[in-house]
C-alpha cells in the first residue's frame, strides 16, 4: 500500500476542476432515462397485454419481441439504429437513436414486470367485476391496474435505475452525456482513472437520490 501512487489513481484537483464540465452531461443522462422510461412503460403495458392474450396473433409477436429485446445487448441495438440504419437511408440523430433504443429495450423488461403484476391480482377480482357487468377494459382500468401498479412499482423503479446507469452506453454513439464528457476530459488530461471514478461517484449520487424516492414510494404503497 505504501508504494501506491494515489495521485495517479484519483487526482482530487482535476476532479474538482472537471466536475462543472462533466455535470453538464447530466441533462442528456436524465432525458434518456426518463423519456425512455415513459415510452418503455407504455409499450411495455401493451406488450404485457399481448403476452397474456389468448389470441395467438397478439401473443406470438409479443413473446417474440420480448425474447429478442431481452436477448440482444442494448449496445447492439444502439449501433443498429445509429450506424446501421443509414445504410438503408434512415438517419437518426444520436439522441434520437438513444431514446428509441432504450425505450424499445426497456419495454421488454417492463412488459414482464407488468404481466407478473397483473397476474398477481387475485382472480376473484375479475369474477367480481364480471358479476357486476363490467367490461374487460372497465375491469382493467378501475380494478386491476390500480392493484397491479402497487405490485409493479418497486421493480419498475429498479428499471429506472438500470436505465440511468445504462445511459452511459449512449456515449458510444456520441451523445454528450455524463460518461462522454468524462471521456473527453480523460483524453485531454491523460487521466482516465480520475474521470472514471468521478463519473462513477456522480452516477452513484443520482441513483442514491432515486433510491430515496423509491423507498418512500414503497412505504406509501403498503
Amino acid at each position: 500500500m505504501e508504494n501506491i501512487l494515489w495521485e495517479y489513481i484519483f487526482d482530487i484537483n482535476l476532479a474538482i476542476e472537471s466536475f462543472p464540465y462533466v455535470i453538464k452531461g447530466i441533462g442528456y443522462t436524465l432525458i434518456i432515462s426518463l423519456v425512455s422510461m415513459f415510452y418503455g412503460l407504455m409499450l411495455g403495458f401493451l406488450l404485457a397485454l399481448g403476452r397474456m392474450s389468448k389470441n395467438l396473433f397478439l401473443q406470438i409477436p409479443a413473446r417474440t419481441y420480448i425474447s429478442f429485446m431481452r436477448g440482444v445487448p442494448i449496445l447492439v441495438i444502439l449501433f443498429i439504429l445509429y450506424f446501421g440504419f443509414p445504410i438503408i437511408g434512415i438517419h437518426f440523430a444520436a439522441l434520437t437513436a438513444a431514446l428509441i433504443g432504450f425505450s424499445l429495450n426497456s419495454a421488454a423488461y417492463m412488459a414482464e414486470i407488468n404481466r407478473s403484476a397483473i397476474a398477481a391480482v387475485d382472480k376473484g377480482q375479475w369474477e367480481a367485476a364480471s358479476s357486476l357487468g363490467l367490461t374487460y377494459w372497465q375491469t382493467m382500468k378501475n380494478i386491476i391496474i390500480p392493484q397491479a401498479a402497487k405490485i409493479a412499482a418497486p421493480p419498475l423503479s429498479n428499471v429506472l435505475l438500470d436505465l440511468i446507469k445504462s445511459s452511459s452506453l449512449a456515449a458510444m454513439i456520441t451523445v454528450p452525456e455524463l460518461f462522454q464528457k468524462a471521456k473527453i476530459v480523460g483524453g485531454r488530461e491523460l487521466d482516465y482513472m480520475t474521470m472514471y471514478i468521478l463519473v462513477a461517484l456522480i452516477y452513484w449520487g443520482i441513483c442514491s437520490i432515486i433510491t430515496v424516492f423509491q423507498n418512500k414510494l414503497e412505504r406509501d404503497l403498503k
